[in-house]
């Protein structure tokens, strides 16, 4: 089970960090992922960190603002969001995959139920 806090209204160039809590099952072998949805667009890729974190990928549209890291004693990944603009504005799912971290949403089996981050002008 992921369960995600974190979301809420901020203003532009504001930040906020997501949190994403794993429990019943072995949290250190999966890679994490973060994916967001704004309203009438697909699903879209924003970050993703290995089962070690040592390895970690960004979108291009959030390099360099987002951070993801995680905890593995603590069972969760956050995400720091800083610079925010309005077109981040979406609901942010946390993804878990069975040792893969990449960029494709097929390869994460468990899926929490999103936060919603409303970043207004």
């Amino acid at each position: 089970q992921l369960v995600e806090s974190g979301g809420g209204l901020v203003q532009a160039g504001g930040s906020l960090r997501l949190s994403c809590a794993a429990s019943g099952r072995t949290f250190s072998n999966y890679g994490m992922g973060w994916f967001r949805q704004a309203p009438g667009k697909e699903r879209e890729f924003v970050t993703a960190i290995s089962w070690s974190g040592v390895n970690i990928y960004y979108a291009d549209y959030v390099k360099g603002r987002f951070t993801i890291s995680r905890d593995n004693a603590k069972n969760t990944v956050y995400l720091q969001m800083n610079s925010l603009k309005p077109e981040d504005t979406a609901v942010y799912y946390c993804a878990a995959g069975a040792y893969y971290y990449g960029l494709e949403s097929s390869g994460y089996a468990y899926w929490g139920q999103g936060t919603q981050v409303t970043v207004s002008s």
